[in-house]
């Protein structure tokens, strides 16, 4: 029974010091958001490059809601349709509810479903071929802002490195308007993945370029969104969601 006691003593406190931890950070990144507004610029628009139905709210909802704030108008670019287990047109439709929560319209969500681009982390995509594509829609869209993962892709899958490939190579070779910039979403250890909010010490030592948190109203959002994507919503991803630090902080890098 004293063990009981002491473990329920000790999850109080956890569970009292999270909050606690969340309250402070809600003032400290109303005051960050403003000095990000000056680094990012207001009313860019910034173009998320993800490589699944899923991504955009697994790993890139606070960078979503943050340029948001910020008055991004935010578009999405996705590779593939996620029909690794013959689930593409349900997962299409999952992705357009998601991105209605998080605030972006079907208009300005693309989904390139191709035989070059297969869900699968077996195969590597094309670098050129994604580089091109992702060009075009910079382009034709006067993009300021691409976002998208770097080169540990946070899963290590070999899709979403496939994404960092191409936008790294439209990078170095100059083909990039002038005034369009690169974030990639920082990959972190296993144990950090699932520190949740309690990973914000290590990623202020890190010092990213920007630096995303979600308030509890926009972490809610951001689990709404995550709840569209219902055939993905196994016991795993579940815990997940409750747990992961992308579900609330982003840290990232410009190329």
């Amino acid at each position: 029974m004293e063990v009981v006691g002491l473990l329920c003593l000790a999850a109080a406190v956890l569970a009292w010091g999270f909050v606690r931890v969340w309250d402070v950070w809600d003032l400290w990144e109303r005051r960050k958001s403003q000095e990000q507004a000056g680094l990012l610029g207001g009313g860019t628009r910034s173009l998320l490059v993800i490589a699944h139905p899923d991504d955009e709210a697994m790993f890139f909802a606070p960078t979503i809601l943050g340029l948001a704030r910020l008055r991004h108008r935010v578009s999405l670019l996705c590779f593939s349709a996620g029909n690794y287990y013959n689930q593409g047109e349900i997962r299409k439709k999952e992705l357009l509810q998601s991105c209605e929560v998080l605030g972006i319209p079907p208009s300005s969500v693309m989904i390139i479903d191709h035989r070059d681009f297969p869900d699968d982390p077996g195969v590597q995509w094309d670098t050129q071929r994604v580089a091109d594509i992702v060009l075009q829609h910079i382009e034709d869209n006067g993009i300021n802002l691409v976002v998208t993962f770097d080169a540990g892709g946070v899963s290590g899958h070999r899709n979403h490195a496939a994404l960092y490939a191409a936008v790294r190579a439209l990078h170095a070779e100059g083909r990039l308007p002038k005034g369009c910039s690169v974030l990639t979403l920082q990959s972190v250890s296993l144990l950090r993945k699932y520190l949740s909010l309690l990973d914000l010490p290590c990623c202020l030592l890190r010092a990213p370029h920007v630096l995303f948190v979600l308030s509890r109203r926009e972490a809610a959002q951001a689990q709404r969104a995550m709840s569209r994507h219902r055939s993905q919503l196994l016991w795993f991803r579940r815990l997940y969601v409750l747990f992961s630090r992308y579900m609330r902080i982003n840290s990232l890098h410009f190329l």
